[in-house]
């Protein structure tokens, strides 16, 4: 059996920013108390003609010119995002269309902030058993849609981005994949979820009054459990090859919170040297936050071929993605 690395990396961001500042005018809130709950100091915003598949194709093209093939020799495209352009068609088949993926399979992956991780482990497995040769995963999220900015304990963590990474068969040992630890936890759902619009609520004029189309969280409970979930399984998934976190040059998490983040890296024993943060200029991109820290972290020098590094997330549902890679380019 073959292994699966990592080839290519495209990100597209909107040029358009919503600031601390911007949010003071908007909402009962300020700089200062958004940045020492979050770390966040802006975030990118599509414009009103933007969607998810928009923002997916332009990282889609940027990962395919820095493969340097074309569309055409996709097998697959995963397509992880909670805000698709609409229930169906799957935004996978959108990109698929628009990139000119003539041939390609493929899907949308809902699993909230673990969207990306989880998609990762399964480009990993179709690479691995042998009948995929290129397999895309974009995460793409428009969070902005989604987002009641009368609520000021949500309205200042997300923001919109898309990332795409392309995975194939490595014939050399060691090099890229080396496992996961994917966990889901049903019983959270309803601290973090957005109640109307599905089978359950479908949308009336009530659900749009009581604004029941927006996320909806508890935070301290999302916090708790993001923290203690991103620490444990990060850990045992260490475990599981004799490893702790010493032996890892880099973790790149979910951008959620920066506390959430340098709690867990606390207590894995991370320095800071060995933690990507970049909530500050992004916010929570959901699905996008990975690639885009992965990209950020390429650009500054800190991830170069042959680093062990470590993706983790926690996402609503709850979800709970990690996995471990050997950096092939």
């Amino acid at each position: 059996m073959p292994g699966a690395k990592i080839t290519a990396l495209g990100c597209y961001v909107p040029p358009g920013l919503l600031t601390n500042q911007d949010l003071e005018k908007m909402v009962d809130t300020s700089n200062e108390w958004i940045l020492s709950r979050t770390g966040i100091v802006e975030r990118h915003m599509a414009a009103p003609d933007v969607a998810t598949s928009d923002m997916a194709v332009e990282a889609a093209k940027i990962a395919l010119a820095q493969r340097g093939i074309a569309a055409t020799e996709l097998d697959a495209i995963i397509v992880c995002t909670v805000t698709p352009d609409m229930f169906f068609p799957a935004t996978a088949c959108l990109v698929q269309d628009r990139i000119g993926a003539k041939g390609a399979w493929g899907y949308d992956l809902s699993a909230g902030c673990a969207g990306f991780a989880f998609g990762l482990t399964t480009a990993a497995q179709f690479v691995m058993a042998g009948g995929h040769k290129k397999v895309m995963v974009i995460g793409s999220d428009t969070m902005t849609r989604i987002i009641d900015y009368t609520d000021r304990a949500t309205c200042v963590l997300f923001g919109d981005g898309a990332g795409a990474m392309i995975v194939e068969p490595t014939d050399v040992t060691g090099e890229g994949f080396v496992g996961f630890l994917n966990e889901i936890d049903g019983s959270g759902g309803e601290f973090l979820k957005m109640p109307a619009g599905g089978s359950r609520m479908p949308a009336s004029c009530e659900t749009v009054e009581k604004r029941l189309h927006y996320v909806k969280q508890d935070g301290q409970q999302v916090f708790k459990y993001a923290v203690r979930k991103m620490y444990e399984c990060s850990r045992d998934l260490l475990a599981r090859y004799g490893l702790t976190g010493k032996d890892i040059k880099l973790m790149i998490p979910h951008q959620a919170n920066m506390r959430i983040i340098t709690a867990a890296a606390e207590r894995l024993g991370l320095c800071s040297d060995q933690v990507i943060i970049n909530i500050d200029h992004y916010g929570n991109t959901t699905a996008g936050t990975i690639p885009l820290a992965t990209r950020d972290a390429i650009e500054s020098g800190k991830l170069k071929k042959g680093d062990l590094v470590i993706f983790a997330t926690v996402g609503a549902g709850f979800t709970v993605g990690v996995s471990l890679w050997r950096w092939a380019y």
